[in-house]
């Protein structure tokens, strides 16, 4: 079997009503119930117009840096609703998608979103689109497409791990990773902690939230308080 350059037409899929129940949950609430360690770099960030919360099951493409080969493979593979997942070696100085691969992904193979972790380019055409997609940047400098590449793979993207069939949650605030066996009891975390959430916005647009935990922290760190100017 040639490693680094093959193709796997299976992968583990999600209940669609699991992902469905995701999408209604900030990605931020639902990070904090997984230790504050599932989200992406800030590197890649929405390059797409608002798109409210996305969800869906990773399709994972691992490519050579700049390389788009395999790319347009997985394409051709993905089911309605997926999210094209892709690592490029880190690579900035080439645009892996465009408008056309951006036209095809939305109204042939309506895919839930893209991740990139690499530019695109023609991005005022991609903000006048619905197609969600998340990237690191834009170029016009276009990419290679000769492979070699893998598709169905665990990968890393913005420094996370993903494997195939892991439930991808996206929105402003940027992408998290929910391992594809955790996802039941992340759910329910992250449902009770939205409620949890939500009551305390109200409680700080009130005045009514309890702030003590702050002086609290402050005398356990042991901070030095000097009533005097630092001069």
């Amino acid at each position: 079997m040639p490693i680094g350059n093959r193709i796997f037409l299976r992968r583990p899929l999600p209940d669609k009503a699991l992902v469905a129940a995701f999408s209604s949950i900030p990605a931020a609430n639902i990070a904090d119930t997984m230790g504050r360690s599932c989200a992406m770099h800030p590197r890649i960030k929405r390059m797409s117009g608002a798109c409210g919360i996305i969800a869906g099951p990773a399709l994972t493409v691992k490519s050579r840096g700049g390389d788009n080969l395999m790319i347009h493979q997985a394409l051709d593979m993905a089911q309605p609703g997926d999210i094209l997942v892709v690592s490029n070696d880190e690579d900035s100085t080439r645009a892996l998608m465009g408008e056309v691969m951006f036209t095809y992904a939305q109204y042939q193979r309506r895919l839930g979103g893209l991740v990139l972790d690499g530019p695109i380019r023609d991005a005022d055409e991609l903000r006048a689109m619905t197609l969600p997609v998340y990237a690191t940047g834009s170029t016009p400098g276009g990419p290679h497409k000769d492979g070699p590449g893998e598709i169905n793979v665990p990968i890393a993207c913005g420094g996370i791990s993903v494997a195939p069939g892991d439930i991808i949650v996206a929105d402003g605030d940027g992408v998290i990773v929910i391992p594809l066996r955790d996802a039941p009891q992340v759910l329910e975390a992250a449902k009770k902690y939205r409620t949890q959430d939500e009551a305390k916005v109200l409680a700080a647009r009130s005045g009514t939230q309890n702030r003590d935990w702050v002086q609290k922290r402050i005398e356990e760190r042991h901070v030095e308080i000097l009533d005097k100017r630092y001069c």
